[in-house]
């Protein structure tokens, strides 16, 4: 518990920086980092990926208002566009957070493993959604924001990679796009987290200190640094550009793609020179 309360707090800083910065709300650096920590910890197997999902969610609750605070200062947030994908985006969430509960844990494994290599790809290559000449309709808001919170409850992430693309296609400056994802990363959080702490709570097996399939060391950790550093990285959003920190931030995401597979391969390689030797 002291370890993975420890690492947390370094995780925390970093995650919260990148909420800030990117408009990610942090689940793609946490949900790889907290698989890690809480399989040397040995958490049950069957477990691992989805607490580390929940517990992903429910510090993007903090890190979620603490970046949009700041953006909202900085007026950058359109909080017509919040209203109009929250209602998506919360029937989305819990959605996403009943799918990932009944999922083979290894499946839910892989979709997160699959959509870093995306992330890490997209980041890498810095490229931008081309603008659409027309504005989005509230239906085309409200299937949008279910998707985004289906996913959303399903990878432990704030959407941001999600929601900031499709605001920038119909016609949203990426400045306020940032922002506005930070704004809707705060329902996607909270309705994912009720549903994975009620879902939760029959689980077997689940360590010590944890409410559902959230386990409250590593939320501790997170939130206590994530919310200082959050406004850090909104504010760097707004001074620096960010493409050649995305290009550096893609390379960690690689590193998160290559160390969640290596289990895989080396027992891939176990079984490949076993039919060999037959």
């Amino acid at each position: 518990m002291t370890t993975i309360f420890i690492a947390s707090l370094l995780l925390g800083t970093v995650s919260g920086v990148s909420a800030g910065l990117f408009g990610i709300g942090g689940g793609l650096i946490i949900v790889p980092v907290l698989v890690i920590l809480f399989t040397q910890q040995n958490f049950a197997a069957d477990l691992v990926m989805i607490m580390s999902v929940a517990t992903s969610l429910a510090t993007i609750i903090f890190t979620s208002i603490s970046s949009v605070w700041a953006h909202h200062r900085l007026s950058a947030v359109a909080w017509d566009k919040v209203l109009r994908l929250g209602p998506g985006i919360i029937i989305g969430s819990v959605l996403g957070a009943i799918v990932a509960d009944q999922m083979p844990k290894e499946l839910l494994r892989l979709v997160f493993v699959v959509y870093l290599l995306y992330a890490a790809i997209t980041m890498a290559l810095a490229s931008k959604p081309k603008p659409s000449r027309k504005t989005s309709s509230v239906y085309t808001d409200s299937i949008a924001g279910i998707i985004t919170g289906c996913l959303s409850a399903i990878l432990g992430i704030g959407g941001g990679t999600l929601i900031v693309p499709f605001l920038v296609y119909f016609q949203m400056p990426m400045r306020n796009a940032v922002a506005v994802a930070s704004a809707c990363g705060l329902p996607i959080a909270v309705a994912s987290t009720v549903s994975y702490i009620l879902l939760g709570k029959s689980a077997l097996s689940l360590p010590e200190w944890s409410i559902g399939y959230v386990y409250l060391p590593a939320f501790l950790g997170i939130v206590l640094t994530s919310v200082f550093t959050a406004p850090l990285g909104a504010k760097l959003a707004n001074k620096i550009p960010a493409q050649q920190l995305k290009r550096y931030f893609s390379v960690l995401l690689f590193v998160m793609v290559v160390k969640l597979l290596w289990p895989y391969c080396l027992s891939l390689s176990v079984n490949m020179s076993s039919l060999l030797h037959l």
